[in-house]
C-alpha cells in the first residue's frame, strides 16, 4: 500500500489526470470510474445507413437564408497538421464515393496550405456543386514556433478582404495595396461560420502560444457575431477504443474528458464541439466515418443559418436617418 503512495506513483497519477484518460482499462480492479468506455454514450448518434443517406440529402437540399449569399463560406482554422485540408478531402470523398486527396495536407510541422483557398465540392464525379464552400488557411504556427499565419490575416479572411489563392506571408500581414486585397467585400465574400480544427492526439497544453492565438482569434470573432465551432480530429490516434471501433467516439471516457477540457480552454460550449475521423489511410468509405463527417458539416450549415438570422434581424432593427426623420417630423 505504501508503495502506491510514493512520490513517483503520485506524479504518474497526476500526469494521467492532467491528460484525462489514456483510454486504457483498469485491469482487475473493476473500477467503472476508470474504465475506458462509459456505460452509455454521452452523445447519441444514429449510425444507420439510412441516416447517412438522410444527412447527404439534407446537405444537398440546403439553401442559405439570404438571396445575396449563394453559398455559405465555412473557414477552417487550426494548427499545422491538425486536419484542416484532410477534412476537406474527407467531405469531398463522402460525396465522390471514394477517398480523394485534392487538397495537400501538412506533415512534420510544415504547412502545405500556404495559400488561402476556397473549395467548392461537387456532388459526385463531374456532378453539380454543393451549396457550401470550405475555406482553408495556412496553419497557425510551425512546430518549431516559427512562421504560421498571422491573426491579422485570419481576420482579413473572415471579413472578406482576401481573394482566393492569396499566398500568406508569416511575417507580414496583407495590406490594402495588395492586388489580392478586396476593398469592399459583399456579404457573400465574408465568412459565415468559423471552425477551429483541433488534433485530439496533441494536447493544446503542449503549445501555449497556439492556445493563446486561438483565444485571441475567438475573442475577435465574438465581436463580429460569427458562430464558432470546434472540430476535433484524429480521434482514432488519441484513443485506443476509438481506434478499435469508431462507434465508440462518444462513449470513450478519454474523448469526453478531452472535449470538456477543450470547452474550458477555448471557451466554446461542448455542444459546439464535434468529433470526426478523417479519411487518411483508408482506400474505401465507411458508413460510420461518413456519418460523423456529414453530421459535423450539418452543424456548420446550421451555424451559418444562425449568422444569417442575426444579419436579417440587425437589418430589420437598424434605424436609418430616413426612419429618424419620419419619427421626428411625421
Amino acid at each position: 500500500m505504501l508503495s502506491k503512495l510514493n512520490p513517483l506513483n503520485m506524479a504518474k497519477a497526476a500526469y494521467q489526470y492532467w491528460k484525462g484518460d489514456t483510454g486504457q482499462a483498469d485491469q482487475g480492479t473493476g473500477n467503472k470510474a476508470s474504465a475506458p468506455l462509459l456505460e452509455q454514450p454521452w452523445r447519441l448518434i444514429d449510425w444507420s445507413q439510412e441516416n447517412r443517406e438522410h444527412l447527404k440529402e439534407n446537405i444537398r437540399a440546403y439553401q442559405p437564408l439570404r438571396e445575396d449569399v449563394p453559398k455559405p463560406r465555412i473557414l477552417l482554422i487550426g494548427q499545422i497538421s491538425a486536419g484542416k485540408s484532410t477534412f476537406f478531402n474527407s467531405i469531398n470523398a463522402v460525396f465522390r464515393g471514394y477517398p480523394i486527396h485534392q487538397a495537400e495536407s501538412g506533415y512534420e510541422g510544415y504547412s502545405l496550405s500556404k495559400k488561402y483557398k476556397s473549395y467548392p465540392i461537387s456532388d459526385g464525379r463531374g456532378g453539380p456543386e454543393l451549396p457550401f464552400i470550405l475555406c482553408d488557411t495556412m496553419g497557425l504556427e510551425r512546430s518549431d514556433g516559427d512562421g504560421g499565419i498571422r491573426v491579422e490575416d485570419i481576420l482579413s479572411v473572415i471579413e472578406g478582404h482576401v481573394h482566393h489563392q492569396y499566398t500568406f506571408n508569416p511575417w507580414v500581414a496583407i495590406s490594402k495595396t495588395d492586388p489580392h486585397y478586396r476593398t469592399n467585400p459583399t456579404l457573400a465574400d465574408k465568412v459565415h461560420c468559423v471552425v477551429y480544427v483541433i488534433d485530439a492526439s496533441c494536447p493544446l497544453e503542449s503549445n501555449p502560444s497556439v492556445l493563446k492565438m486561438l483565444n485571441d482569434i475567438r475573442s475577435k470573432v465574438n465581436g463580429l457575431e460569427i458562430p464558432q465551432l470546434v472540430l476535433v480530429t484524429k480521434v482514432d490516434l488519441a484513443c485506443n477504443e476509438v481506434l478499435r471501433d469508431v462507434h465508440n467516439v462518444y462513449q470513450s471516457r478519454y474523448m469526453k474528458n478531452k472535449m470538456e477540457r477543450l470547452e474550458q480552454q477555448l471557451g466554446v460550449p461542448v455542444a459546439r464541439i464535434i468529433a470526426v475521423k478523417n479519411y487518411s489511410r483508408e482506400l474505401e468509405l465507411s458508413d460510420a466515418i461518413d456519418i460523423l463527417l456529414l453530421g459535423a458539416l450539418q452543424q456548420m450549415l446550421r451555424a451559418a443559418d444562425s449568422y444569417f438570422d442575426n444579419v436579417n434581424l440587425n437589418e430589420r432593427l437598424t434605424v436609418t436617418p430616413k426612419d429618424m426623420n419620419s419619427t421626428l417630423f411625421p
